[in-house]
């Protein structure tokens, strides 16, 4: 009995582990029709949480190499307005991606929604690169490959604690969705 929870439990610290991993890699080299930043966090004052403002910074960065012409900003108001998808347009500006390079989607709430509103704004004929959370990258290029001919997810690293909190956090919502149908 113990042999079987302690292999389980490598099992999900493994699983976590390569979540992390994965969502570290580099992006592919070639050029997509859109950069899609998923929504975060916004905390008392309308002010970007650490992570929303890493997705955003790292995709502000990939749309200054050329990666795309297009931010697509994802995210309704959750406790803290403003949106999420209007805080993360706001870091974006500041970091000198012109307005006209922004679309704000100010609806969704969850990974799903995320992709399926993206897919409503732009169009789901597109090549989108989607930018959140390390441990998140995976779940989050595989929902978003059913509303969209072409999408890989890359993750924006945070420190060590949280990436180990969000990546065992994240074993169960990829569960959780492989059940649901929706990966």
């Amino acid at each position: 009995m113990s042999f079987t929870l302690g292999a389980l439990g490598l099992a999900y610290l493994g699983t976590a582990a390569w979540l992390d991993r994965r969502g570290l890699r580099p992006p592919p080299d070639e050029r997509f029709d859109a950069i899609v930043v998923l929504g975060c966090k916004v905390v008392r004052g309308g002010r970007p949480s650490t992570s929303l403002a890493r997705r955003a910074g790292h995709a502000a960065r990939l749309w200054h190499e050329g990666r795309a012409p297009t931010l697509v900003l994802t995210g309704g108001v959750g406790h803290h307005p403003p949106s999420e998808a209007a805080v993360a347009a706001r870091v974006a500006r500041a970091l000198d991606v012109p307005e006209d390079a922004l679309v704000l989607e100010e609806r969704s709430t969850s990974t799903e929604e995320n992709a399926r509103e993206a897919a409503r704004l732009v169009g789901d004929d597109r090549r989108v690169l989607v930018v959140t959370d390390a441990y998140h990258a995976f779940r989050a290029e595989r929902v978003f490959r059913r509303h969209f001919t072409h999408a890989v997810a890359v993750g924006s690293a945070a420190p060590v604690p949280l990436r180990v909190r969000g990546a065992l956090r994240e074993v169960t919502a990829v569960g959780t969705y492989a059940f649901l149908g929706r990966l």
